[in-house]
């Protein structure tokens, strides 16, 4: 009988020694070839040592939790022969992060001769292969277990692990006569950087947007509206509408309830010059309709909205729109609005908190509609129920006059019938 001294293992990267974390054998334990002896830990992964001989365990080189020099003696074995030579012995180094490169397309390999422990097998290279020559297979105690019970010999048996690692289902396809592919996994980490400049447009919406939240103390108010009614009338008058009427959206409706409820709150259609400490408050209602093109954010203005009716704001608004759309709106429909509308559309969302058209003082956002099950005080009944989210210039509008504009507001859209009641 002879000894051999298995030593620490380089486990690559450059790392010059490992924590010991586990021994999975004691003095006297015989042990067979391939079965794992210890475990190691590097700041990369916890590796396994695997026996090269079978044999007998005479001697353990290092306690648990003990840091163990790259070639140092680990353990010995008694084996059959002559004493052999201190040797390192070879495991399975830790993952290595995919570069981000194209993977090599599959090929598919010749047929290998057939064991006379398994049958022949298709391997694709990058995907599973068998080793070299002489190579011995890596594997875990539980894989070689199942193998050893199936009557399968390892070295047969492509690897899909780190270092050709076998794998449960890589013993699992070889032994249903299929070599499963690898999973390989479509996702790959993305380390592109783009650099936008912000120029044009975009640099202008930027500007203004950050003098708007610098210079203006906002105040949002969000408010609950059944617009069930609303929405009946609008579709009878679609329904009904003469051929040279636009199609009627929500946005009319609340620019005549905005224009009505102003008349009753005028500081509301106004704006703000903070450097010289005036509010200017308008008689003419300017409705600026924040419009999104495909250059960026635009507001188009509907002035004097206060003479037109329902369908006259409607006209005007789709003209003013479709102008900020393709390019071809004047320089006065693009500036002097005294209030603004913000909406989303049907991604309004259930809440915002649009930002004040600078140096207006006000901003009337509103959300999607949705049926919502709401108790009429004997039952739950079905509502179309959309929210009001809105801004205003805390400087010179208080929380409570912003809620009694907003109340008045839900009131005419809740009773429709009232925004065409003239005063």
């Amino acid at each position: 009988m002879g000894e051999l001294t298995i030593k620490m293992p380089d486990v690559g990267e450059g790392i010059a020694e490992a924590e010991l974390v586990e021994w999975h054998v004691t003095p006297g334990d015989v042990v067979r070839e391939d079965a794992v002896l210890a475990a190691v830990m590097t700041d990369k992964a916890t590796v396994e040592i695997p026996s090269p001989a079978d044999g007998k365990v005479l001697w353990l080189g290092a306690e648990l939790n003990s840091k163990v020099a790259v070639g140092a003696p680990l353990i010995k074995l008694e084996v059959a022969g002559e004493t052999h030579e201190e040797k390192p012995v070879e495991t399975a180094p830790p993952p290595v992060p995919e570069k981000t490169v194209e993977p090599p397309k599959a090929e598919v390999a010749k047929p290998q001769p057939a064991s006379v422990n398994a049958p022949s097998t298709t391997v694709a290279r990058g995907v599973a292969s068998l080793r070299s020559e002489g190579e011995k297979p890596i594997a875990s105690p539980s894989v070689r277990s199942r193998a050893m019970e199936a009557g399968i010999d390892l070295r047969q048996v492509p690897g899909s692990g780190p270092a050709g690692r076998i794998t449960h289902d890589d013993l699992e396809a070889f032994i249903s006569g299929v070599n499963r592919p690898a999973k390989q996994s479509g996702l790959r980490p993305n380390t592109s950087e783009n650099e936008v400049k912000v120029v044009g447009l975009r640099r202008v919406i930027a500007e203004r947007m950050s003098l708007s939240k610098s210079r203006i103390p906002h105040i949002t108010y969000v408010e609950e509206v059944d617009m069930t009614a609303l929405e009946e009338l609008r579709e009878q008058l679609n329904r009904n509408r003469k051929a040279d009427h636009p199609k009627l959206t929500i946005l009319p409706f609340l620019m005549r309830a905005m224009i009505k409820a102003i008349a009753d709150y005028p500081q509301f259609s106004a704006r703000y010059d903070d450097d010289a400490n005036i509010v200017h408050q308008y008689g003419g209602v300017h409705i600026g309709i924040a419009t999104q093109t495909d250059t960026g954010l635009m507001v188009p203005v509907v002035r004097h909205s206060e003479a037109l009716d329902i369908w006259g704001c409607a006209s005007e608004l789709n003209r003013v729109s479709e102008a900020a759309r393709t390019g071809t709106a004047r320089r006065e429909e693009l500036s002097g609005s005294t209030i603004t509308i913000s909406s989303l559309g049907a991604l309004g969302g259930i809440v915002s908190t649009p930002v004040i058209n600078y140096p207006e003082v006000a901003i009337i956002g509103i959300n999607k509609i949705a049926v919502r099950p709401i108790w009429d005080g004997t039952d739950f009944v079905p509502r179309k129920i959309m929210n009001l989210s809105s801004s205003f210039d805390h400087r010179v509008i208080d929380g409570w006059d912003a809620a009694v504009f907003i109340q008045r507001i839900k009131v005419l859209l809740e009773t429709p019938a009232l925004i065409f009641v003239e005063e």
